[in-house]
């Protein structure tokens, strides 16, 4: 496993945050948030992120599919506390780009999550447009 940077820890690298519960049904036999449920939360609130976006996210024809996802667990995270899923863009591609997120329990770093997006269409991967690619400058995470 690679160790995390130590940006992806802190809280403040992220635009975006969304704070979800967590449940007694997230518990696995040690009484944790068990691995399933984190990437669960993690889904969750990238989910909520990219619906933060302000502008038109794509065009008919298109859509966003994910080419990977890639979770490091770093503590265990526990019932009831909530849990605060931090999101930004951490690279722009031509046609794709990394959401970097991490989760946040209690103000410690529970596991971090990167995804790779992919932009298509009928014909396959497609430019990020213009507009699209500014609201993701904006939304980049804070490297250092």
């Amino acid at each position: 496993m690679t160790r995390p940077e130590a940006w992806q820890t802190q809280i403040d690298s992220y635009p975006f945050s969304h704070r979800t519960e967590t449940r007694f049904a997230d518990l696995d036999i040690l009484g944790h948030i068990n691995n399933v449920a984190m990437a669960g939360l993690f889904e969750h609130g990238r989910g909520m992120f990219n619906h933060s976006i302000e502008v038109t996210r794509r065009t008919e024809g298109q859509r966003w599919l994910i080419a990977r996802v890639e979770l490091n667990y770093i503590a265990e995270a526990h019932f009831p506390e909530h849990v605060f899923i931090s999101s930004g863009i951490s690279r722009i591609g031509s046609s794709s780009w990394d959401i970097a997120s991490a989760a946040f329990q209690n103000d410690e770093c529970k596991a971090v999550c990167m995804t790779t997006i992919v932009l298509t269409d009928k014909n396959g991967s497609t430019p990020i447009g213009d507009e699209l690619r500014k609201e993701f400058e904006r939304l980049m995470v804070v490297k250092g």
